[in-house]
């Protein structure tokens, strides 16, 4: 059997064979024991080491300098405390996490979230990043939030198909907006309506 998610969040057990999958799902599907759960400031050491990857390495992310785990800490529990925040876990180990926070200060944006999510590069391509983002999704339709917003480099072709797939549109590209190891930057933003979730 795989292995699948339950409303709980814990990992259960579920006939289930390949075989009867769409061919265009069946490399999305993770062949190992894993869990998502909501995610406790003790994930701050293993979320801050797959983030300075990131940080350091790509240009996913616009921070220049590595977060260390008190300060990873600090925003874990200032996100997490109101807002959807999920982590994978593999062995123990946290190999991926998403979280959606407000996308604009003022009141009446206070329905439309931005959405972040990361994987460890080892445990890329193995549908981590959809099973995470699903969760997401799900969570904050049910909450009663309105749209989600993905502000993404748009040379990051992976993550704006990646995006696409799970229904989010382009809406926006801003040029040249952010400069990092030394080539500008320009930013696309994907919108997902969610209330297209809830039909």
């Amino acid at each position: 059997p795989c292995i699948c998610i339950s409303s709980s969040g814990m990992r259960t057990e579920r006939a289930f064979h390949p075989a009867s999958m769409p061919a265009s799902e069946k490399n999305l599907f993770v062949y190992m024991p894993y869990m998502i759960r909501r995610v406790n400031e003790d994930d701050g050491k293993g979320i801050a080491e797959i983030y300075n990857e990131y940080v350091l390495n790509s240009t996913a992310s616009f921070e220049m300098q590595p977060v260390s785990e008190k300060e990873m800490k600090d925003r874990i529990s200032a996100i997490g405390s109101r807002y959807p925040y999920w982590v994978c876990e593999i062995d123990n180990a946290v190999v991926g996490y998403c979280y959606a926070r407000p996308w604009k200060e003022r009141a009446a944006y206070n329905k439309t979230l931005e959405t972040t999510v990361y994987l460890s590069p080892r445990y890329q391509g193995k549908g981590i990043g959809r099973l995470l983002m699903s969760k997401l999704i799900e969570e904050c339709a049910k909450r009663g939030d309105h749209v989600l917003i993905a502000c993404i480099t748009a040379e990051n072709e992976a993550s704006r198909m990646f995006h696409s797939k799970l229904g989010f549109k382009q809406v926006s590209l801003f040029e040249s907006v952010g400069i990092k190891f030394g080539c500008e930057l320009d930013v696309a933003d994907y919108e997902l309506q969610l209330k297209s979730v809830l039909k």
